[in-house]
């Protein structure tokens, strides 16, 4: 079901969304029911009255190798999206008040088959780019991960999209802005009274009626197209202006996979406060681990025209990475290391991301402990030292590979993700939801750093890396398989004695540290139920996972 080549679009999309629906499953509902076992090398699991069973390999990043069926009257039949969708609202005590839920689950199989057919245009020239654009099947676990609004195909990444900024005057009594968002002065001009604010054209197209009024009343011109074409990254509404060599983070009134996409009042300020608080954080990161950098979110700026102008204008500023990374260095999204590829997107390729996955099955155990040391100390530090919550999931992280493929820097990116551990430092001079919006309780901070970095992050790059090297090997299918099974618990091992590491360089290594290599059960992320509730992603659940240190021997 992880299959890249597949009969058609179609084809590949029913496969994607399949496997991304019956993940959350195995993860939320049946494991916590005692109703997943392995009859290897079936995953087996029983939901809404039935038995499914599937091949799967990867442990926690759980990848399919097969397809999924079910039994029905002592024959496995093929199990359809359909048919799943059907078994989750069947199964007692699961259904939210979602009654849009299999529009959104059937949504994402279209939007991925609309992906794969317009992928006409090739990938960006940029590597770290084309990397932003490799995400064809969205979240792994995630019941809708390319779920959209109408008119987004023009827009995503992953159909190597880019197009012209549309370009606004701001009449200065009624600009909003904080911090430093000069960099948008390069994009052009503006008449004088007037401040320059780039807009999505998508969101224009959303905002519609409601510029009316203020272009009517000369509170906002329109001054065109930006002369340049941006290029959309991985989370859609953040894209890359290569004139400036800056990200703009937009507004876009849609929900893609959990979130509807704006930048909230409180979102805007706290970005600028929290790049204004992490430079010194960041500097020390990089001194105690080499290697470590950062995307600072410097500034926005608005429109002061009420709370959803406001909100549907604001533009963050931040960093592109390129300024970031060092000489020699590339920076590659960690997602798309552990992405299948499409069928149109050839193996191997004369680039960053092919050197990366040419050295990873070259030296596995080798590139692995590369990746773990730039990867996750610095994000414990970040807790546990300075108060600081990191969220590096595998589209908050871009690692930086040398020219032999190996990772030698980490770039974490996203204010909106990061927060301030409650009580570490002082908020007291902000407004209440600004300081709401940038802080965790400190045991919620936790769970989010965990979940992001042992349930998200680590173990796809791992599974990855396992079945590379056992893609290299020239054994028969079983032994490839029962290969990559001992390569996966050889990777693991590794990375518990590098966190013991970092571990043992407390005088008294935190609880949290100490529990986490004892193997303690992890927090994932509860997207399936986020869902069928509706729930905002800030509120969503976690649900107990097996950590990959519990098999490890202490």
């Amino acid at each position: 079901m992880d299959r890249a080549v597949l009969d058609s679009p179609a084809d590949i999309a029913e496969d994607a969304a399949l496997a991304a629906l019956l993940r959350c499953c195995v993860r939320e509902v049946a494991g916590p029911r005692g109703q997943v076992w392995d009859a290897d090398p079936y995953l087996l699991l029983r939901l809404g009255g039935e038995l499914i069973r599937v091949p799967a390999s990867g442990g926690l990043a759980l990848r399919f190798d097969g397809p999924a069926e079910r039994l029905e009257r002592g024959a496995w039949l093929p199990l359809s999206v359909e048919r799943l969708v059907g078994l989750v609202e069947a199964e007692p005590g699961v259904r939210g008040d979602n009654d849009e839920f299999a529009g959104q689950v059937i949504a994402s199989r279209t939007a991925i088959s609309d992906l794969l057919r317009g992928r006409g245009r090739p990938p960006a020239d940029d590597p770290w780019l084309a990397s932003e654009q490799a995400l064809v099947f969205g979240h792994p676990f995630h019941p809708s991960p390319k779920a959209a609004g109408p008119g987004w195909l023009r827009y995503a990444p992953e159909a190597h999209a880019r197009f012209p900024l549309r370009l606004l005057g701001v009449r200065d009594d009624v600009l909003a802005a904080e911090g430093d968002a000069g960099a948008i002065d390069g994009l052009g001009a503006a008449p004088p009274g007037y401040t320059l604010l780039p807009a999505h054209p998508w969101q224009l197209e959303l905002l519609g009626a409601e510029l009316a009024a203020p272009f009517a009343d000369g509170l906002l011109l329109d001054l065109g197209e930006s002369r340049g074409m941006a290029v959309p990254t991985s989370s859609v509404r953040t894209v890359y202006e290569p004139r400036i060599r800056k990200c703009l983070k937009f507004s876009i009134d849609v929900r893609i996979t959990n979130c509807v996409r704006k930048n909230a009042w409180y979102e805007l300020t706290a970005a600028a406060e929290l790049s204004a608080r992490l430079g010194p954080v960041f500097a020390d990161l990089a001194r105690r681990f080499p290697g470590t950098g950062w995307l600072p979110e410097p500034g926005y700026r608005s429109a002061a025209l009420g709370t959803r102008l406001l909100e549907g204008l604001g533009v963050i500023v931040r960093a592109g990475p390129w300024d970031v990374t060092g000489p020699g260095v590339t920076p590659l999204l960690a997602g798309a290391l552990a992405a299948p590829r499409p069928e149109d997107d050839p193996e191997p390729r004369r680039d960053a991301r092919g050197a990366a996955e040419e050295a990873l099955r070259r030296d596995p155990v080798g590139w692995w402990g590369a990746y773990v040391d730039r990867v996750a100390p610095p994000v414990f530090d970040a807790y546990f030292r300075h108060g600081v919550v990191l969220e590096p999931h595998l589209q908050n992280v871009l690692v930086g590979v040398d020219p032999s493929g190996t990772p030698v820097e980490a770039v974490f990116r996203d204010m909106e993700g990061t927060k301030l551990v409650a009580g570490r430092h002082d908020l007291s001079r902000l407004p209440g939801a600004v300081a709401r919006a940038a802080t965790y309780d400190a045991a919620r901070g936790w769970d989010r750093v965990v979940y992001c970095l042992m349930v998200n992050h680590l173990p796809e790059i791992a599974a990855t890396v396992a079945a590379a090297a056992a893609r290299a090997t020239t054994v028969p299918g079983p032994a490839a398989r029962k290969a990559a099974e001992a390569l996966l618990r050889e990777l693991w091992a590794d990375a518990r004695a590098r966190v013991a590491r970092y571990a043992g360089e407390h005088h008294r290594p935190p609880q949290q540290l100490r529990d986490l290599l004892a193997g303690a059960p992890l927090p994932a992320k509860a997207n399936l139920s986020a869902r069928l509730t509706r729930s905002p992603d800030r509120d969503a659940g976690y649900v107990p996972v097996a950590n990959p240190f519990a098999a490890v021997p202490a």
